[in-house]
């Protein structure tokens, strides 16, 4: 999607012609001057040739002079197209490339705070980094692809005047060539959709390596997650190395094929000229000719690569780019605070209690936030169909991988509300913040690169609670603080929430014990429902899973 809708195109090769069309003023300048370029180099043997049979064998010393000048200013001239070939390619490429990036960040902009729900952050950062590029070397054919071909045919055609034989060779070999490649760049289409498909699951799998997953570490998967990933690690090693195979042999032949080609043509001109049919000049043409012409062939079978790998990216990209962005309008909600309920797990979290979901429940926490499809409810009424500004106003997601974005701390805990320095130090205290707040005006960098990981994940909590919402909803709020920090924000929490809805889904103890209602979960489920207390009275597995996370805390 981009400034004027949505993309609607066919496939990834629909998606490289409309990108073609919307430059099509820099893919056709880039065509001339390649086209320009190339003839200017095609006729330089032409020049040769004249300045061979008209002035050397001639004896004509003018006419050696004047063909020869030509020669020069002909190569002047090329020499100043080959740089504006250059200079409108790249910005053919670079073009493509941002005009890619600039859809996917404004789809991505649409999707807002669902983006990591409908896509890794693996995936993403293969998009932005790996994909756009690609897919601007992909317009290579639009350019220098199209100079390429026409450069062909003149130069067939020069030739045909020379000898219709030589000519009808290179029509004939020029297609060839391309077509023994043709083969390798479909194996290296299939071997590049899956190693790309296996990269964009690894990077997702890094990030949540990476990021510390306690959650994981209190069910006891930190090591299966750490050797999946290694196993994962290995296959894409060997995917790599199948696509290395056809990509090594197509530059093989890229470079080889032509040159064979050449040592051909120029065999055949010169039997030609033993027998006397071409003169002297005419053979230094032809082998000028056909040593030209290794350049454009050469060109189109790295144009053929280059569009081999923008076709698998461009899959990738116009994916992206069809995942839905939620309609915004809708029914109006509840009159008052209301009941959120999760029929696909059994959850229930009731107005104005501290509810906890003990097991991994942030899929759970989406739902009730309306973060993708969702079958819960508010009151009576489906939660999907209220209008989506009222749900965001009103139920509040605090995610722990949130943006924080650049400015002074009271501005941030603030958010997108008017700061109020009393409101935004008490949201402060309630976070245990106040290393980080000793100076309300203290300027945070964007994503908090200035501050420590739990001091990032207290600015989020501080920033969730000035927004003081009808429903709190959070996974894992105090996974990066110690456990001292961690009891001293559930008494504070507890406290600062009164009277309103909060749901957090944790396996700690000191927050656990702080819930009013803690719902067991197993598989994503409710196993059992009680008290912190109850559970650890009644339900040997909620019992083992606290003790898991205790011990490893304390």
């Amino acid at each position: 999607m981009g400034q004027h809708g949505p993309v609607r195109v066919r496939g990834p090769a629909g998606y490289l012609w409309w990108l073609a069309r919307q430059l099509k003023g820099r893919v056709a300048l880039g065509a001339f001057f390649g086209s320009t370029w190339f003839m200017s180099m095609a006729i330089t043997p032409y020049l040769l040739s004249q300045a061979v049979d008209r002035g050397l064998k001639g004896g004509d010393r003018g006419a050696l002079i004047a063909w020869s000048g030509a020669v020069l200013v002909v190569g002047i001239g090329s020499a100043g197209l080959g740089i504006m070939r250059h200079r409108s390619m790249t910005k053919l490429r670079l073009a493509a490339a941002l005009r890619t990036a600039e859809l996917v960040l404004t789809h991505a902009t649409r999707l807002g705070a669902a983006l990591p729900r409908r896509i890794t952050a693996g995936e993403v950062v293969t998009i932005g980094i790996s994909d756009v590029w690609t897919i601007g070397r992909a317009m290579n054919v639009g350019g220098i692809g199209v100079a390429s071909i026409l450069a062909t045919a003149v130069i067939a055609v020069l030739l045909f005047r020379t000898s219709p034989m030589l000519a009808v060779v290179v029509l004939i070999g020029v297609p060839a060539l391309v077509v023994l490649v043709g083969p390798l760049l479909n194996r290296t289409q299939r071997a590049g959709s899956r190693y790309r498909e296996r990269q964009g699951e690894l990077n997702a799998r890094l990030v949540d390596v990476l990021g510390g997953l306690r959650v994981l570490n209190g069910l006891g998967g930190k090591q299966t997650h750490q050797a999946r990933y290694e196993r994962e690690s290995a296959t894409l090693r060997r995917l790599g190395y199948r696509v290395g195979g056809p990509s090594s042999w197509i530059g093989a032949l890229g470079e080889g094929l032509p040159v064979v080609f050449l040592g051909v043509v120029i065999w055949l001109a010169a039997r030609l000229a033993v027998t006397g049919e071409i003169t002297v000049g005419e053979l230094i043409a032809v082998y000028g000719y056909t040593a030209m012409v290794v350049i454009p062939v050469n060109v189109l079978i790295f144009c053929g690569f280059d569009v081999t790998n923008g076709l698998v990216a461009a899959r990738r990209v116009i994916d992206f780019l069809a995942l839905p962005v939620e309609d915004p309008h809708g029914a109006p909600g509840p009159e008052g605070p209301a009941t959120l309920y999760d029929p696909e797990s059994g959850v229930w979290a009731e107005p104005g209690c501290f509810t906890a979901l003990a097991g991994d429940g942030a899929a759970i926490i989406d739902r009730l936030g309306r973060y993708g499809p969702t079958t819960a409810t508010w009151g009576d009424r489906p939660l999907s169909g209220i209008a989506l500004a009222e749900v965001r106003s009103r139920l509040l997601v605090a995610d722990n991988d949130a943006d924080l974005f650049a400015g002074p701390l009271r501005d941030v805990v603030a958010g997108r509300h008017d700061p109020d320095d009393a409101l935004v130090r008490a949201a402060v205290d309630t976070a245990v913040a106040g290393d980080v707040a000793d100076d309300l005006g203290r300027p945070v960098e964007w994503a908090g690169r200035n501050l420590s990981g739990g001091q990032r994940q207290r600015v989020r909590l501080a920033r969730a609670v000035y927004a003081d919402p009808e429903m709190l909803l959070a996974a894992e709020p105090t996974s990066a603080v110690d456990a001292h920090t961690e009891s001293a924000i559930a008494e504070r929490l507890t406290a600062a929430r009164t009277g309103r809805g909060t749901v957090l889904a944790t396996t700690s103890p000191v927050l656990l014990d702080r819930a009013d209602v803690v719902h067991y979960l197993v598989g994503g489920r409710v196993a059992a429902t009680g008290t912190h207390r109850e559970l650890l009275a009644t339900s040997p597995g909620y019992r083992s899973l606290v003790t898991r996370v205790f011990g490893e805390d304390a």
